[in-house]
C-alpha cells in the first residue's frame, strides 16, 4: 500500500461536506454559471488549497479529448543548445496554455521512437521532434496518429513541417574570416592547414554547416585534403577523440582553423587541447594561433584564454516557430509552413 494518498473530487466533497457536482462546479470554475452560494465556494475551495488538490488531468482529457499537453524529443538535456530550445519551448507552451513534457534520444533511433510512444501514451495533443535518424519512415506513422512539427533538423521531402536554423551564409562568413586571418599570420609562406569536425553526416545541420565550410575553403582556393573533414556525433567525447586522432596524423601539431560543428564537440577539443597543455599557445617558439570556430554558443567562450568565433542558434525563435507550428497543426491547419530561422555570428577574434 502507498504511503501516499491521492485524492479524488469525492473526498473534496466529502470534507466540504456538499455534493460531488457541486464539488465539481466550484473547481471547475462553473460556481457563478449555476448560482453557488458564496459560502460554498470559499469552503470548497478552502478545501481544496489545504489538501493541495488538483483536478485530474486524465478526467478533463477524457471530457474535452484534448490533454493541452505537448511533447518534446531532444538528443540530450545536457546539449546546451537544445537545452536552450527545450527552456524556451516550456516557457513559450505554458503561456500557451499547454504543458511540455520531455523525452530524450541520445541521438539513437531506437530510444527515440521509445520516447515518442511514452508520449503519445499520455495522450499528448501535439509533439515536437529534433529527429535522431534522417530515415522519414520513422516518423511517417507517427504523423498519421498527432500533429507532429521537427525541430533544428529536418527530413527533405516527408511532408513533415520544420524549424530550423538558416547558418550556411554564416558558417561560410566565419570560416573565411579565420582563413584570411590564418593567411595574414603566415604571411603567405603557405596556406592555412584546415580542419572540421562534424557531427552524423545523414542529419540536416550536418550537411547545411559543412556546406558553409567547405563553400568557404573553395573561395579562399584552399585544398580540401585527406582527414580535413572527420564527422561521427555531437558528443563531447567524440571531440576529444577527433581532436587527440588528428593531431597524432599530423606529428602532434593543431590545425591553423578549426571548425567544430558543435558545442559539444567544441568542448571535447578544448579537453584535450587543456590536457595536452596546448590552450592558448603554440606548440614551440614558432608562434601558432589557432583559430577556433564553433556553430552554437554559450557565455562561458567569452572567458576562454583563445578566442572562439560561432554560430550562434535563436532558441527562441525556433521555440516560437516550433510551437506556432504544431499549434496550426492541432487547429486543423492541414498546409503547415516550415521555417527557417536566421542564426547570428559572434566574433571574438579580432
Amino acid at each position: 500500500m502507498s504511503q501516499f494518498e491521492r485524492l479524488k473530487i469525492d473526498d473534496i466533497a466529502r470534507l466540504a461536506q456538499v455534493s460531488r457536482t457541486t464539488a465539481s462546479m466550484v473547481l471547475n470554475g462553473q460556481a457563478e454559471r449555476y448560482r453557488i452560494a458564496a459560502a460554498t465556494v470559499a469552503r470548497v475551495k478552502a478545501v481544496a488549497e489545504a489538501h493541495h488538490y488538483v483536478p485530474s488531468q486524465s478526467a478533463r482529457a477524457l471530457r474535452s479529448r484534448k490533454s493541452r499537453t505537448l511533447g518534446l524529443v531532444i538528443p540530450e538535456l545536457v546539449n546546451y543548445a537544445h537545452a536552450s530550445l527545450a527552456q524556451a519551448l516550456e516557457v513559450q507552451s505554458r503561456a500557451a496554455g499547454y504543458q511540455l513534457l520531455i523525452a530524450t534520444s541520445n541521438d539513437d533511433a531506437e530510444q527515440e521512437a521509445q520516447g515518442i510512444a511514452q508520449l503519445v501514451a499520455r495522450e499528448i495533443d501535439g509533439l515536437i521532434v529534433v529527429p535522431a535518424s534522417a530515415d522519414a519512415q520513422r516518423y511517417l506513422g507517427w504523423q498519421s496518429r498527432l500533429p507532429l512539427v521537427f525541430a533544428d533538423r529536418r527530413i527533405e521531402g516527408c511532408g513533415i513541417a520544420f524549424a530550423v536554423s538558416d547558418a550556411t551564409d554564416a558558417v561560410s562568413a566565419l570560416t573565411a574570416q579565420a582563413l584570411g586571418q590564418s593567411r595574414d599570420a603566415l604571411a603567405g609562406a603557405q596556406l592555412p592547414v584546415v580542419a572540421y569536425f562534424g557531427g552524423q553526416s545523414a542529419l540536416s545541420p550536418s550537411r547545411d554547416r559543412l556546406a558553409g565550410f567547405r563553400r568557404a575553403l573553395a573561395a579562399a582556393g584552399v585544398t580540401e585534403g585527406d582527414g580535413t573533414v572527420v564527422e561521427r556525433d555531437y558528443l563531447r567525447s567524440s571531440g576529444l577523440a577527433m581532436m587527440a586522432q588528428w593531431r597524432q596524423a599530423h606529428g602532434g601539431r593543431v590545425p591553423d582553423v578549426l571548425f567544430t560543428g558543435g558545442i559539444g564537440l567544441l568542448e571535447g577539443v578544448l579537453a584535450d587541447l587543456q590536457a595536452s597543455h596546448l590552450l592558448g599557445r603554440g606548440l614551440d617558439a614558432t608562434p601558432h594561433a589557432l583559430r577556433l570556430i564553433t556553430f552554437d554558443d554559450h557565455p562561458l567562450l567569452d572567458c576562454l584564454p583563445l578566442p572562439v568565433d560561432s554560430v550562434a542558434q535563436d532558441s527562441e525563435g525556433l521555440a516560437r516557430a516550433s510551437l506556432e507550428t504544431v499549434l496550426a497543426l492541432i487547429q486543423g491547419e492541414t498546409e503547415p509552413v516550415s521555417v527557417w530561422v536566421p542564426a547570428r555570428v559572434r566574433r571574438r577574434s579580432a
